[in-house]
């Protein structure tokens, strides 16, 4: 066995550097952390190359003295945290003081800082954790810290690092949650010498939201009753259910000023939501959380991303009465409000009965008049909105007559179609027989002549995050083949001029949104497989913003066997399921058709 011996003193800031500096983005996380935790009220992030060749953090904050400074690169040396009991109070971001030496390391580091009420600054440069130089330098009040050529002496750790864009997407969302964080200071970002953003200080989160998620989302915000109770306050803002989304990237969750995961706070915001969430999408949300710091501990993960609540049923149910509560009065004010002058009080919408149309006398034909539409006299006038305000379905193309060997039955909770074979029953799923349908169309639409395209008359400018904003981009050409023309607009904002002219929606920004989210959640590869991929999603999505409609079975079934590959969709979910005779029999005990 080799003996033990200490590790040098580089070495371990080394493997410190490993868990605390994962990329660019992590390395600004703790700078700016550490900026916050010094009281600044402006902050200028500047990164070239992803930051990978420069990243820079300068802030208006106390900043150090020259025996602080130095101090600052010795491993656990901190201002914020003097004994053990001190863990059970922590409301600073950083505490650790591991991030300054760990981050001088990797990288060619220079510290440049100053008091307030000092006359001189000091200077200081690391390289690769050695010391090469300290003196007096003329800056203004605060700290600047450059990081040049990020792990130079690491190429193990340097090779893992991806693509420009997408560090610097990393980047952006990292300070974009730093500004919801802390939204009374001054965030702004350059980027090669380009300003992305700039963020005026002192205002309110729901600005800071409504900037983030752009002006059309902006409107939905629904306002969260601020909640006191068990050392808990919370404040915070959710989209109405139909912006729910796959994954919980969207889910924005400070605690005592710190961006945090927890599956407690995630659980109180579904259950919030309950009953109105389809099955694996999670409602978008914006939440700070003030929490006692005995009932909560942040020192359980590397980079402080996790955390562990003493009580996390009791947060969990704060989060859930505060999102009901929410919900409640949104809903509420949605409701109209009818006025008379004179008469008796009319009753609320969904109280008001529905009368059947008929036609009275007329004299002449009149070519303003149609049809009238039955409703059912039970039918609350809400549902009447939502049915003609359903979204368009998909149009599918006139099948050429056949017979069919299935005899249409019915429905089962408007979701399957009943239809009885030869052979027994048969369930027919609408929306997996639509996904199959639309995939191969776009399969076959670009393999021959292209898809073709339909300009939109107003373009959709969608602000999907910095990180799916780059995705896209990366894969516009598999978008434009797909008859999806996008561009970038800047600033995390993309465009999107045209649709595919098959692709009849009601609400196209939930389409593309959805579909961004779903494409985040994981890389496309080469270019046939990727737009194999992505033909995937887009039947799917498709598919989703429509209802099933199984009263229509018989003719997407003649569609549906036109395909290469009816049986299944594109994920391999079967369109069709049979049961029989046989089966049935059995089921029932050996009970014969055709008698008992």
């Amino acid at each position: 066995m080799p003996r033990i011996r200490i590790l040098p003193e580089i070495l371990a800031s080394q493997v410190a550097a490993g868990e605390v500096v994962e990329r660019p983005a992590s390395a600004i996380k703790e700078l700016v952390e550490n900026s916050l935790d010094a009281g600044a009220g402006e902050i200028l992030v500047e990164i070239r190359r992803g930051g990978a060749a420069l990243l820079r953090v300068i802030d208006d904050g106390s900043g150090m003295s020259r025996d602080d400074a130095l101090l600052s690169l010795e491993r656990h040396a901190t201002s914020k945290l003097v004994d053990s009991a001190g863990l059970a109070s922590i409301r600073t971001l950083g505490f650790r003081g591991e991030a300054v030496p760990s981050i001088a390391s990797v990288s060619r580091f220079r510290l440049i800082t100053r008091e307030p009420q000092a006359v001189a600054g000091t200077e200081i440069a690391v390289e690769g954790g050695v010391m090469r130089d300290v003196r007096e330098a003329g800056c203004a009040p605060g700290t600047t810290v450059e990081v040049k050529d990020l792990f130079f002496n690491v190429p193990a750790r340097r090779k893992f690092l991806r693509a420009e864009t997408t560090e610097s997407a990393h980047v952006e969302h990292q300070l974009r949650m730093h500004a919801l964080a802390a939204a009374g200071v001054r965030f702004r970002f350059r980027k090669d010498e380009r300003e992305v953003f700039d963020l005026p200080g002192g205002m309110s989160r729901l600005d800071r939201v409504r900037w983030m998620t752009g002006t059309e989302l902006g409107k939905e915000l629904i306002v969260l009753p601020l909640t006191h109770g068990n050392g808990v306050s919370v404040e915070g803002f959710v989209l109405p259910a139909a912006h729910a989304r796959r994954g919980r990237r969207h889910q924005c969750v400070f605690l005592n000023g710190r961006p945090v995961e927890d599956s407690a706070i995630s659980r109180g915001l579904a259950e919030g939501f309950r009953g109105a969430l389809a099955d694996g999408l999670h409602p978008a949300a914006w939440m700070w959380i003030d929490i006692e710091p005995s009932l909560v501990d942040v020192n359980v993960h590397p980079a402080k991303r996790e955390i562990r609540l003493h009580r996390p049923h009791e947060l969990r149910d704060v989060l859930a009465e505060a999102v009901r509560e929410g919900l409640a009065k949104a809903e509420a004010a949605k409701r109209p409000v009818f006025k008379v002058a004179s008469g008796p009080p009319v009753r609320p919408a969904d109280e008001l009965p529905v009368r059947h149309s008929s036609p009275g006398p007329t004299q002449g034909p009149s070519p303003a008049r149609s049809a009238p539409r039955e409703w059912p006299a039970t039918l609350p006038v809400q549902r009447i909105f939502e049915t003609i305000a359903a979204p368009a379905p998909v149009v599918i193309p006139e099948p050429e007559q056949k017979a069919l060997p299935f005899r249409y039955v019915g429905t089962l909770h408007e979701r399957f179609a009943l239809l009885e074979s030869e052979d027994g029953l048969v369930l027919l799923d609408p929306r997996a027989a639509r996904e199959r349908i639309l995939y191969e169309r776009w399969l076959h639409d670009a393999d021959g002549r292209g898809v073709e395209s339909q300009t939109l008359l107003v373009p959709v400018l969608l602000e999907p995050g910095p990180r799916e904003c780059e995705l896209a981009i990366r894969h516009r050409d598999e978008f434009a083949k797909a008859g999806i023309e996008l561009e970038d607009f800047g600033s995390g904002t993309l465009r999107v001029g045209s649709l595919p002219d098959f692709l009849k929606l009601a609400d196209v920004r939930s389409f593309l949104t959805g579909l961004m989210d779903e494409l985040a959640g994981g890389q496309l590869p080469g270019s046939r497989v990727a737009f194999d991929h992505l033909a995937k999603l887009l039947a799917r999505r498709a598919a989703l913003a429509e209802s099933p409609r199984p009263q229509e079975a018989l003719r997407l079934l003649e569609v549906l066997f036109r395909c290469d590959l009816p049986y299944c969709a594109p994920d391999g979910r079967p369109t069709l399921s049979e049961f029989s005779m046989r089966e049935l029999e059995r089921r029932f005990s050996g009970v014969k058709s055709g008698g008992f």
